[in-house]
């Protein structure tokens, strides 16, 4: 019954996104429709999708329809630009037209991304409206841990450092699309990242230059040609991670067994101390559990937003495997933190409602598209078109937002994102691009007379055909991350006996 409801929930997301994604692809090609009947233009067909119809009907002279290619849409305007190449060549002679003004072309090719603009503009309202939700660690500037041997380890970044810019750029948080820790380090153009940082007991802020790296299994090579077509080139990082929020979700079991509930902690606690240090990572918390096994450990927590101090004493779980091990890097296994009780740390920290304002979302949004183009066009960034998405990759974003029962106020959010990003790449001056369409007409307004057609149709069909390949491209990559293509298989799980901790009464005699 469970696979059932599973596979029903399964299309019905699934249908949700397809319904959320051609909704941005018929606004923006009805703002095409409704300005061409508007300026008196012939529309012969109206589709959403390119390539060979699945589906059409003709109503008022106009054919509706359903393309074959699962990408964009498209008006065919006989009077702007000859479109054959996308619209599927047909066969019938087509009706002689008078010519139209440059005025009519540039309004006709303006009002698409005018009208993705809107439909942004109305998803703002509604995320403005209901709300987007963040955790706390969306917006911590502080490092919690730097990786072993990494390069920000070996510049001398700490965790507990607060980090106030990184190349000039101020920084909002570590995680998200405009000054974040993650896109800063990853656009990154110079041989060096500079981090400006306070640290904790140093009076004055520091520079502290990294040297970012890539990582060393993402240096290997595809084990095939083939893989290399999925994968997409890595980034350099710095190795570090943001400062957790210890808050505890459940304890082992959820019995009153374990040595944090026999001690006193209850859900929802956060832990802020232990031992009289401050916790910046799983790591450093479970040495000192693990030092601290048979012995009183005093813990620092924070209980409904008041202050409280509370001693346990970490102890082995009664049951457990008889290979138990603390701790082993090399077999990654760390087994310390369960010497606590804890099953299950909510390290996001809590979850509230933003309620960003229309503009401040608009802004991000096309600052965001703005930021990508310049890190793609540079030769210094890692940042390449090899990282874009296409469809796949949009729809497998909103697949995995409508995993969350808040997911569909994320959808919300990406989706003001996504149609500013689709308004401003349209009006880029590319032919089959509306900024193409409105960078001819404007050149033919210069020139007083119209761009000779039998050229327009060779230029027009060549970059249609650049634009597919480049569709099919990312839609490669995108079936990469889907399938998880070139990545390291994860390593087979091994039988583990399910630790346990038992009734004062039950337990051996040692421990």
């Amino acid at each position: 019954m469970d696979i059932f409801f599973n596979a029903i929930r399964f299309i019905g997301v699934i249908f949700l996104v397809i319904l959320v994604f051609n909704l941005m692809i018929l606004v923006h090609e009805w703002g095409h429709f409704l300005a061409a009947r508007w300026r008196g233009l012939k529309v012969e067909k109206f589709y959403i999708w390119f390539g060979k119809p699945l589906w059409k009907k003709t109503i008022n002279g106009v054919e509706y329809g359903l393309g074959s290619i699962p990408a964009g849409g498209f008006v065919a305007l006989p009077q702007m630009a000859p479109m054959e190449a996308i619209e599927g060549r047909s066969d019938e002679p087509r009706e002689k037209l008078p010519p139209i003004s440059q005025l009519d072309k540039i309004i006709v090719a303006f009002a698409g991304p005018l009208f993705s603009f809107m439909l942004a503009c109305f998803f703002a309202v509604l995320v403005w409206f209901f709300g987007k939700p963040v955790h706390e660690i969306d917006t911590v500037k502080t490092i919690g841990y730097v990786d072993k041997d990494s390069p920000a380890m070996r510049a001398g970044l700490k965790p507990g450092d607060e980090i106030l810019s990184i190349d000039g750029k101020p920084v909002r948080g570590f995680r998200g699309l405009v000054d974040s820790v993650t896109w800063h380090v990853v656009a990154s153009q110079g041989k060096t990242i500079d981090f400006f940082i306070q640290r904790p007991g140093v009076a004055e802020p520091m520079h502290i230059a990294v040297k970012g790296e890539k990582p060393k299994e993402d240096l290997e090579q595809p084990k095939s040609w083939w893989q290399g077509i999925f994968t997409r080139p890595a980034f350099r990082r710095a190795g570090i991670g943001p400062l957790p929020k210890f808050e505890i979700a459940s304890f082992m079991r959820d019995e009153p067994n374990s040595p944090a509930e026999e001690a006193g902690l209850k859900k929802g606690d956060v832990l802020h101390k232990a031992a009289g240090q401050t916790i910046f990572n799983g790591s450093q918390l479970g040495e000192i559990i693990e030092a601290h096994v048979g012995k009183p450990l005093t813990l620092d927590i924070e209980r409904n937003g008041a202050p409280l101090q509370i001693t346990v004493t970490p102890r082995l779980p009664d049951k457990r495997a008889a290979d138990w091990i603390n701790y082993d890097e090399k077999k990654d296994v760390d087994n310390r933190l369960d010497m606590l009780g804890v099953a299950v740390w909510n390290l996001g920290g809590k979850r509230t409602l933003d309620h960003p304002s229309p503009k401040s979302l608009l802004k991000d949004a096309g600052r965001t598209i703005g930021d990508t183009l310049q890190a793609i066009t540079s030769r210094k960034s890692d940042v390449s078109a090899s990282h874009l998405s296409g469809a796949i990759g949009i729809g497998n974003v909103y697949y995995n937002l409508l995993q969350d029962s808040e997911g569909w106020r994320m959808v919300l959010w990406f989706s003001v994102v996504l149609n500013v990003n689709l308004a401003l790449l349209n009006l880029l001056p590319f032919p089959v691009l509306d900024g193409g369409h409105i960078t001819m007409a404007i050149l033919e307004s210069i020139r007083r007379r119209p761009i000779n057609m039998r050229l327009l149709e060779i230029i027009q069909t060549a970059c249609v055909v650049m634009l597919l390949g480049f569709m099919v491209f990312v839609s490669l990559k995108d079936l990469g991350d889907v399938m998880g293509i070139g990545k390291k298989s994860a390593p087979p799980l091994r039988e583990e006996v399910e630790s346990k901790f038992l009734a004062p009464d039950k337990r051996p005699a040692t421990n």
